[in-house]
């Protein structure tokens, strides 16, 4: 385990009071470390998890040469470029069995009707799609004919082993179990998959104006909202989630909360109380407790933001469940890593989009890359100055001639949650970047799947 001070000696030029995005995003990859517990979870349990362990084909897929579509089945030497060629259909190759014939394999001249995953009969390598030829009627028999130049050797022919190879990957440990996986998992007959055991995060926000829903309005106080963004966030992201409420600015109960979160969880993420002009005590509470580095970072909305390893204090295991499974979770001896995020709602879910969740999928085990950034031209002309990194909420859209467009959702104030619940994706405006003219290309960051 590496200290902050360890860290920080590898990043060159590192400032706390004037961090960049790419800094940020640099000294978080250094400071988490993966989970290394592992769970054996039935399919329908595995959506969302993080693969432990390389999926090996234990067979070829597909097991055999099939037909690609419904057709006729043939040998495709008896193409020409030049003329039509006629063929007598012999039988019926149907999907789940073996086509045999009763006269035994199929000869020149001949073709097989044939189903879509039909294993393709001996000697047959190719396939002509039922609406491309002509059927006739001859003495009792069918024939079909075959125009010139429609069809080459081999067509409409999936070969046998062509998606995956026996003793290949089909899967590599490191990927996200999406929809998709989960189905290729199902189609090598595999019921259980080794998946890293699900991150467990306690979240709580900070502050004596903070209200809990039920309690009753005040003068200067507001309803959280920051703990149901964080969890639906975190929840999207496959966490196991400990809500801990509001907790008041007093050093007694923040002590509680924290030593209490790292005890239980892998990492604590907490809103309010790391901005400029914060309570001093809350900062040297956070250092008491374990290695905290607070930053102040060029960008907007979010600038404060304290990041470190709370350290635990309690030895004993504490039991976690994820579906029908169970195990044990140890006291992590590092301690749980800190995210303390800004108060605003909006900057709380920027920072968490920005930094935290590369962070915690790092955590993970997953070896996903960052979702690519779109370009879009704005709609509008945006204000800028270099130096800073700037995340404001559009709506991107497809202008008239295809292309992506994006506009601005309305205030950018970093408490303004409306405007972010209008928004599909956060126009991304790069540290040296300046102001933008109307047309320009912006990159966009999309929340579908994520908020």
């Amino acid at each position: 385990m590496k200290t902050l001070d360890q860290i920080t000696a590898g990043l060159q030029g590192y400032d706390p009071q004037a961090m960049s995005a790419d800094d940020v995003q640099a000294f978080l990859s250094r400071l988490v470390t993966p989970v290394r517990d592992v769970l054996e979870l039935p399919l329908f349990e595995a959506l969302g998890r993080v693969l432990a362990d390389d999926v090996i084909s234990p067979f070829d897929v597909p097991p055999h040469d099939n037909s690609a579509m419904d057709g006729y089945a043939f040998d495709g030497k008896q193409l020409r470029t030049d003329s039509t060629i006629e063929l007598q259909v012999v039988g019926t190759a149907l999907a789940g069995k073996a086509w045999q014939g009763s006269d035994g394999p199929v000869k020149t001249g001949q073709c097989v009707k044939i189903m879509t995953g039909a294993v393709m009969p001996q000697g047959l390598d190719t396939v002509v799609p039922q609406e491309s030829v002509t059927l006739n009627q001859v003495d009792e028999a069918s024939h079909i004919t075959l125009p010139p130049g429609l069809l080459r050797a081999g067509d409409n022919r999936r070969l046998r082993g062509e998606d995956l190879m026996q003793g290949k990957a089909a899967l590599k440990k490191g990927e996200i179990l999406t929809p998709a996986r989960l189905g290729l998992a199902a189609s090598l007959g595999l019921d259980t998959l080794k998946t890293w055991r699900p991150l467990r995060v306690a979240y709580f926000s900070t502050g004596d104006e903070i209200l809990s829903l039920g309690e009753a309005p005040r003068e200067g106080a507001v309803y959280d909202s920051n703990r149901y963004t964080l969890f639906g966030l975190l929840s999207r992201l496959g966490c196991q989630v400990i809500d801990m409420g509001v907790v008041r600015d007093d050093p007694a109960l923040l002590e509680a909360a924290f030593t209490r979160a790292a005890a239980q969880a892998d990492a604590i993420i907490t809103s309010g109380g790391v901005s400029v002009g914060e309570a001093d005590f809350t900062k040297a509470m956070m250092k008491k407790l374990g290695d905290v580095a607070f930053w102040r970072i060029a960008m907007r909305p979010g600038r404060p933001m304290a990041v470190g390893r709370i350290l635990s204090t309690k030895s004993a295991t504490i039991p976690i469940y994820t579906g029908t499974r169970s195990y044990t979770n140890n006291s992590n001896p590092d301690g749980a890593i800190l995210f303390g995020l800004p108060g605003n709602p909006v900057a709380v879910m920027v920072t968490f989009l920005a930094f935290v969740r590369p962070a915690l999928l790092q955590m993970m085990g997953a070896n996903a890359a960052p979702a690519p950034l779109l370009k879009a031209r704005s709609s509008e002309a945006i204000r800028k100055k270099p130096g800073r990194t700037e995340y404001q909420r559009g709506w991107v859209s497809s202008a008239p001639d295809g292309s992506l467009q994006v506009k601005s959702t309305g205030s950018q104030g970093s408490g303004v949650l409306r405007s972010m619940a209008e928004a599909n994706g956060l126009m991304v405006l790069h540290h040296t970047q300046g102001n933008v003219a109307v047309g320009d290309e912006v990159d966009v960051m999309m929340f579908d799947g994520v908020i």
